[in-house]
């Protein structure tokens, strides 16, 4: 990503918000929060939870539950009421990862801190689709409903 120090402080804390999920690890999780609001709401297709705290459970979680998981920034946006990120999610290795792209849509405070992180993508053809058992009934299920 580019230097932060010519940006404006929105942008700015935009920028560091970023760099903290694309370096995110274990040890790392207290350094997110510290960019985050008390009251942090974060929402992503399976939860939808306030505060520092119910967010460092979700992202303990998934560190516990999910290998390897990573996070690569590629597009970062300032719309009039917030800012954007596009992201890509990668987890493990060969047939036991997967992928997932997506946007977060986060919420400033005047004091720079993130007071909402609001993931949108797709769980149904990026995640649920691809599971051995569940999958071919969502991709059933999504052509039925586009009328194939």
């Amino acid at each position: 990503m580019a230097a932060t120090t010519t940006l404006n402080p929105r942008a700015a804390a935009l920028a560091a918000w970023g760099s903290a999920w694309e370096s995110l690890r274990p040890g790392t999780i207290d350094h997110l929060l510290s960019l985050a609001a008390a009251d942090i709401r974060f929402r992503d297709p399976f939860q939808d939870v306030r505060g520092r705290d119910a967010l460092k459970r979700v992202l303990t979680h998934m560190f516990e539950r999910v290998p390897n998981p990573r996070f690569t920034v590629t597009d970062r946006a300032f719309g009039i009421e917030a800012g954007y990120l596009r992201w890509v999610f990668v987890w493990g290795a060969g047939a036991q990862g997967g992928r997932i792209e997506g946007m977060s849509e986060i919420h400033l405070g005047p004091d720079g801190l993130v007071t909402a992180h609001l993931d949108h993508w797709d769980s149904g053809s990026q995640l649920y689709a691809t599971l051995p058992v569940l999958g071919p009934l969502v991709r059933f299920v999504a052509r039925r409903v586009a009328g194939g």
